[in-house]
């Protein structure tokens, strides 16, 4: 290497040491810009795990129906899938009549008459089925009211999910009847329409009728005379006590607790 060259390398190496020297360090980021590309990070690691649940969901949907098709198809598919879950419960083991269980319930059975808020019949007989082990409980929920004088009278039970259409149809109020696509704990057996009767004859004022879909009807409302809420008490505490639980708008409505092991059913009984 000549005397040139090496001059012109050293020239090189000054200009880059005297740049690194003098070069200033970058701003550090504001707590702002932090905080923006943190959150960034958050939403991008999010958007990824939605995706693959939704890409879970999809296979399973698949290998529920069989193949990929398109969405619309994959839709009613999964409608059609259901249907026939619901159609291979139409003679289901599980359902009693709660007359043959027992002989201590008054039936006023309102949806098998034209007296009710629908005004319309549509239930072909009045029968109350239910589960078994909902059955169970609330008899031994009216055992402990005819000790207190009081049994309990029951509006309604076990719905077919066919005659949750049919009502949805006459009715498509959510706010009054439960949509058929999701259905009700009425068509599991495991709901209750109840109110409370005296054991030796009478009725009893609950504050409202069956079916009032007012707040004079909800369990907080405290408007109701001393009487009054002593008797829903009455029924509230008993039926939670042997595993029932309320809604907040329906004094009347009670679901057994245990409900989430049955299915909606779409089961027949018989009228004659």
């Amino acid at each position: 290497m000549d005397m040139i060259e090496r001059e012109l390398m050293l020239l090189i190496f000054s200009v880059l040491l005297f740049s690194c020297n003098n070069a200033k360090p970058p701003p550090e980021p504001s707590a702002r810009t932090v905080a923006l590309i943190e959150r960034s990070k958050a939403l991008k690691i999010r958007g990824k795990k939605v995706e693959q649940s939704m890409l879970r969901k999809k296979d399973s949907i698949v290998l529920l129906i069989g193949g990929s098709g398109s969405s619309s198809e994959s839709t009613v598919d999964v409608e059609n899938t259901i249907e026939k879950e619901i159609a291979v419960n139409t003679i289901d083991e599980g359902f009693v009549n709660i007359e043959e269980i027992s002989g201590e319930f008054v039936l006023d059975m309102k949806y098998a008459t034209s007296d009710n808020f629908l005004k319309e019949k549509v239930y072909s007989c009045a029968k109350c089925y239910i589960r078994k082990e909902v059955a169970t409980a609330l008899v031994k929920a009216n055992n402990d009211l005819l000790a207190q004088g009081y049994r309990i009278k029951l509006f309604d039970c076990y719905r077919p999910h066919s005659v949750q259409k049919k009502m949805w149809k006459i009715f498509p109020n959510p706010g009054y009847v439960a949509d058929p696509k999701g259905g009700s704990i009425h068509n599991k057996g495991a709901a209750v329409d109840i109110t409370l009767v005296r054991s030796a004859g009478g009725g009893v004022d609950m504050g409202t009728d069956f079916d009032h879909f007012g707040k004079e009807a909800h369990h907080s409302y405290n408007g109701h005379s001393k009487t009054i809420r002593s008797h829903r008490k009455l029924l509230r505490g008993t039926m939670e006590k042997h595993g029932f639980k309320t809604i907040r708008t329906e004094w009347w409505h009670y679901n057994f607790k245990g409900n989430r092991g049955y299915r909606i059913s779409d089961f027949k009984w018989n009228c004659d």
